[in-house]
Parts: structure tokens; C-alpha cells; sequence
């Protein structure tokens, strides 16, 4: 059967939370590519955006960013022959309540309305946190998602042509909602970090993209539900597990921040590798990431497992 409805998508923002580079980060590919090396590009943090028509939009997180990637893009800039105050950007995704894809929201402030949807776990988190409530509630309508269940997207003005089912994946809390009197007890896997399989109402899963910018296993569930996508966007924030502590920036593992590796036994790589989609590509990449050089090892291990490294700009159009 011909599907006659696209969905297209845009990655806005591909890099992990501080962005490529991070703003205080010294290590060797941040100072590459703040010195212009060649084939390395910088990268904003966490985001895309997709659209059924290419006149209304859906942003899937608002990452710090976000007024950048609108700069970046004029598909989410106000239409110049519109009213003084108008937005193409007709509805929010959350995906789970880290910095890199809530603090965009606060820019999204200024009297302009859209739906926020999100999992009633992150909800709550908004819901608690004073500094949200300067979203005007008679404006940005909070929508709770269902796990396992599929939601036709809405804005202010009515359906978006987008269809998007939400399911639970293995992740963690917040940073910013750790106890730091339980530093072993901070996983979830209760909706905190959902994933999202994005396309027309009634596609097939060819024409269907998941989402799922973090995560912190693949599980057979998770395996089942991707198969047979025609594209995956998938966390790649670190290559090996000990990433971060190896290169002097912290102390952090890849699991300890809920983030598979790509490499080793458990990695996405391995993990993925004989899962049926048609397209792999990673995003929410950290800044410690081997593979944000071109030219290096890690990047051609990805390449030649049929994986793509995610860039700020790029197109999915199913």
C-alpha cells in the first residue's frame, strides 16, 4: 500500500545536554571544533521537531537552546505575513523532565499558545517546580500522555496529522530530583523517561520514526516495539560506558546518567544490531563522543553497523 501522508521531522538539536561544545568543556573535541577542525560541527542540545503539513509544527522537547534552533530554522519562525505575535510551533513533547529538554519551555513564555503533552510522571515534575508557572495555564494546556497508548496530536487550533504512541523505557529521574542521601536509587523505569514512536494516524510502522533520546537498556519490550520502524532515533550519548571519568570530565558513568553505551556487550550497537528498521540514527550525543569526529575509529566501528551520527539540520521524511 502507497502511504500518501509524510510526516517530516528535523533534527534541531543533536548533542547531549551543554551542547558540542559545552560551554566550560576543554577536552580535545571541544576545542577542535571551537577551532574549526575539519569535518567536527557544533551541535545544540536535544531536540527535534516534526510536521504534517510544514505550516504547524510539533517540537519533541524544548531543550536551553530552543531560541537558537528557532534562528536555525525557519520553519518554526513566525510567518512574516502573520499577526505580530505568531509561532508555527503548535505543540510540545516531553520526553522526560532532564534540564536539556524542560528549560527550553521558559522561552516559550511569552503569551503564545500550544499544548504541552508528557507522561503524568513528568507532568508532576513541572507541576512542583514553581518557575513553569510562567506558562500561562489558559494558554499552554498540560496534556498527560498514556503509556502504551497512542494520542492524536492537537494545537490550540485543532489536529496536526501526527499520531504518536508513548511507551515506558529504562531510564532515571531527573538530575535535579536525585537524593543525594541514596546515590544508588536513582533509575525508573515508571515513565520518568518515555520513548515515542511518531507518524501519520494509521501508518504503517515503515512510515513511523521512534524517538527515544534516552535510555538506559534495551529490553525485549523495547526490541519488539522498534521493529520494523523506518527510523530510529536513538540515545547515543556515550561510546564506552566509562567515557566521562576516562576523559578527565567527570565521574559519571554512561549508566550512572541512564544512558546505554554504544559499544560493548550491552551497548546499542550489539543490543540492536539484528533488530529489523530500515534507519539508525543516533542523537543526544555527548561532547566526550568519539564520534563526533569523522575521522576517527569509533565513528567508522558506527558507520560500517549501518548507524548514522545525527547532525543539527538533518531531515527524516517517511
Amino acid at each position: 500500500m502507497f502511504w500518501q501522508v509524510v510526516v517530516k521531522l528535523k533534527i534541531i538539536g543533536s548533542a547531549a545536554g551543554g551542547g558540542f561544545p559545552q560551554w566550560n568543556c576543554n577536552y580535545r573535541l571541544s576545542r577542535d571544533v571551537r577551532s574549526r577542525q575539519t569535518g567536527l560541527t557544533p551541535r545544540s542540545q536535544s531536540s527535534i521537531a516534526a510536521s504534517a503539513d510544514g505550516a504547524n509544527w510539533v517540537l519533541f522537547n524544548a531543550s536551553p537552546d530552543i531560541r537558537e534552533q528557532i534562528s536555525n530554522t525557519p520553519e518554526l519562525q513566525p510567518d512574516a505575513n502573520g499577526p505580530v505575535r505568531n509561532s508555527p510551533i503548535k505543540a510540545v513533547v516531553l520526553t522526560n523532565a532532564d534540564v536539556d529538554h524542560i528549560a527550553g519551555l521558559l522561552t516559550l513564555r511569552e503569551k503564545e499558545a500550544f499544548n504541552l503533552y508528557a507522561s503524568a510522571r513528568i507532568l508532576e515534575t513541572l507541576a512542583s517546580n514553581p518557575i513553569f508557572r510562567v506558562l500561562d495555564e489558559t494558554l499552554v494546556k498540560r496534556i498527560e500522555l498514556p503509556l502504551g497508548g497512542t494520542t492524536q496530536l492537537e494545537g490550540p487550533d485543532g489536529p496536526l496529522g501526527i499520531e504518536i504512541e508513548t511507551y515506558a523505557v529504562p531510564g532515571k529521574i531527573a538530575l535535579f530530583l536525585e537524593d543525594s542521601s541514596d546515590p544508588v536509587n536513582f533509575g525508573s523505569d515508571e515513565g520518568d523517561t518515555i520513548g515515542v514512536r511518531i507518524a501519520a494516524p494509521g501508518a504503517p510502522d515503515s512510515k513511523a520514526v521512534h524517538y527515544i533520546p534516552g535510555c538506559a537498556r534495551v529490553t525485549d519490550d523495547l526490541r519488539q516495539r522498534i521493529t520494523g520502524a523506518g527510523c530510529l532515533l536513538f540515545d547515543g550519548t556515550v561510546f564506552t560506558d566509562t567515557e566521562m571519568p576516562d576523559a578527565g570530565v567527570g565521574a559519571k558513568t554512561g549508566a550512572r546518567m541512564g544512558h546505554i553505551a554504544m559499544s560493548g556487550d550491552d551497548g546499542s550497537l550489539a543490543s540492536l544490531k539484528d533488530t529489523s528498521i530500515a534507519r539508525r540514527v543516533f542523537v543526544h550525543i555527548n561532547n566526550t563522543n568519539p564520534v563526533l569526529d569523522p575521522a576517527s575509529p569509533e565513528r567508522e566501528i558506527v558507520t560500517n553497523a549501518g548507524w548514522e551520527v545525527g547532525h543539527d539540520g538533518q531531515e527524516v521524511e517517511l
